[in-house]
């Protein structure tokens, strides 16, 4: 998932952007206000963490802004400002939880997680699909106890598709949710069928797999009906 992240605070933005590149995210990084709103209005995100003390943007009215214009990432804010009235502002504006300053990475990432359950209608972390079981925390899929070794991309990919199940994905949707810059991978290669080629031939080892179906012309779709 990418997330970017929107913090004039060199330092916690590179302590955050690392931990997170180590959950599995694909991070970005907005230093003002101006960058971030060029970002935000450009590519999709998953979660935008974003600081209301930007040297040049009042960090709620850039969140207002990414609303009104139909940003549907999630957004955290994260400040210094711990006012109940900058939180009920905030909240009230779409921003979806708030953790101020200073705070824990670990803390982040569980309600970061917790965000993704509840817009997606998760209810654990650990999902049984078919006789797998997709442990996101861990970013781990088994069967029978049996560890099967995914790529990072891979994991990407079928954790997309699950947290939008039901919906059919265009290959576009996931060149810019799993690769780090969509603007440089090109929308007509193979890439993101050979990614599933790959995911398909590992998981039907162990099981069929024709829950994750191809949307002939349009990309692909996991059906657990």
């Amino acid at each position: 998932m990418n997330v970017l992240i929107v913090e004039d605070e060199k330092s916690l933005s590179k302590e955050v952007q690392d931990f997170l590149k180590k959950e599995g995210y694909t991070v970005e990084v907005a230093f003002n206000g101006k960058e971030a709103s060029e970002k935000i209005f450009v590519n999709p995100y998953d979660f935008v963490l974003l600081d209301l003390g930007l040297p040049d943007y009042d960090g709620l009215q850039l969140l207002k802004e990414a609303k009104e214009a139909g940003q549907e990432a999630a957004i955290i804010i994260l400040t210094a400002r711990g006012s109940t009235d900058d939180k009920i502002k905030g909240l009230d504006l779409g921003s979806d939880d708030y953790l101020a300053k200073p705070f824990s990475l670990l803390e982040l990432s569980s309600r970061m997680q917790a965000i993704t359950r509840r817009k997606h209608g998760l209810k654990k972390n650990i999902l049984d699909i078919h006789g797998f079981q997709v442990d996101l925390t861990n970013r781990s899929v088994s069967f029978s106890n049996n560890l099967i070794s995914l790529t990072k991309k891979e994991f990407d990919i079928l954790q997309y598709l699950l947290i939008n199940k039901s919906r059919v994905i265009t290959r576009m949707q996931l060149t810019e949710h799993i690769w780090d810059n969509a603007l440089e991978v090109d929308y007509d290669s193979n890439y993101v069928d050979v990614h599933i080629k790959n995911l398909r031939k590992k998981l039907t080892q162990y099981a069929p797999v024709d829950w994750i179906e191809t949307v002939r012309g349009i990309g692909y779709r996991l059906n657990l009906m």
